[in-house]
């Protein structure tokens, strides 16, 4: 058996890391380590041939960015990914530090069950050729330097023309991104079994754009307005683009949704409520 290991690098994370590999080493199971990988605003294919297709499953020791980039590696494969939080509560780890050891015992004895989160699938086309391609879990992010004017985005769903948003950016994201960016950008909290596609404005300049829930089965397609300039598009914060008016960007559900370890006893609320600080969330 092999597991695949991605870890953050800091002092804590990586100590257990090797306490974990030493543990599973025992067990005769071998560790498969991945690097974190930096963002990078220069788009480039990815260079890795990406995670092994035989691991048992990915265990992410960091946060929500850790998280992320162990989702980029795992790419389109059906591989299990169970998150380990350090520090800062995050939305995508489901289990604790200090459980980690017993947990993975027990997956590795009796089995797991995942649940499916959808990711968006994302191609920058300009002037009829493909210069990007990504599966984004969390979103993606089309956003204005800071020197630029306002941008405008003209969007469409379904080929049908929804508006021009005049805004410093503009943030689809999925049920699972809906508790990052779009959270602090004012979007909805959407329980990652809902199926839709938010759209959220940054800072629109016509109070009335507000964040706009989809459906899961449309095609939105995005563009910038002539003269654009200074904008770039990012992907899940891992990598991104610069972007101008020759570009076509268009956003669909991706067929391949990524598999997270569910843990027995985990509730999606308990989370919600202890990261937003709601009454009954320990802090």
């Amino acid at each position: 058996m092999k597991i695949g290991l991605v870890v953050k690098s800091e002092p804590l994370a990586q100590r257990k890391a090797e306490e974990i590999t030493a543990l599973l080493a025992q067990r005769q199971v071998a560790v498969v380590r991945h690097p974190v990988s930096r963002p990078d605003l220069q788009w480039h294919e990815k260079s890795d041939p990406g995670a092994p297709a035989d691991l048992a499953f990915v265990l992410v020791l960091g946060g929500d960015g850790t998280f992320l980039s162990a989702g980029r590696w795992i790419g389109d494969q059906p591989i299990p990914i169970l998150g380990v939080k350090f520090g800062e509560v995050g939305f995508l780890a489901a289990v604790a530090e200090g459980q980690m050891n017993a947990v993975v015992q027990d997956l590795l004895a009796h089995g797991f069950t995942t649940s499916s989160r959808m990711r968006l699938q994302v191609e920058v086309v300009r002037e009829g050729r493909t210069v990007a391609r990504e599966t984004v879990l969390n979103d993606l992010v089309i956003n204005k330097g800071a020197l630029a004017r306002l941008a405008s985005i003209e969007t469409f769903i379904d080929d049908h023309y929804l508006t021009t948003y005049r805004a410093d950016g503009l943030i689809v994201a999925t049920p699972t991104g809906s508790t990052a960016y779009s959270l602090a950008a004012g979007g909805p909290v959407l329980h990652p079994r809902v199926p839709g596609i938010l759209l959220t404005p940054i800072c629109p300049f016509t109070l009335t754009n507000r964040p706009l829930i989809v459906p899961d089965s449309v095609r939105i397609e995005i563009r910038l307005a002539k003269g654009a300039s200074d904008i770039a598009l990012t992907f899940d914060g891992q990598v991104g683009l610069a972007i101008d008016e020759r570009d076509c960007i268009q956003v669909r559900q991706s067929p391949q949704p990524l598999q997270m370890i569910e843990i027995p006893g985990s509730q999606y609320f308990d989370v919600l409520k202890t990261k937003l600080r709601w009454s009954g969330g320990r802090v």
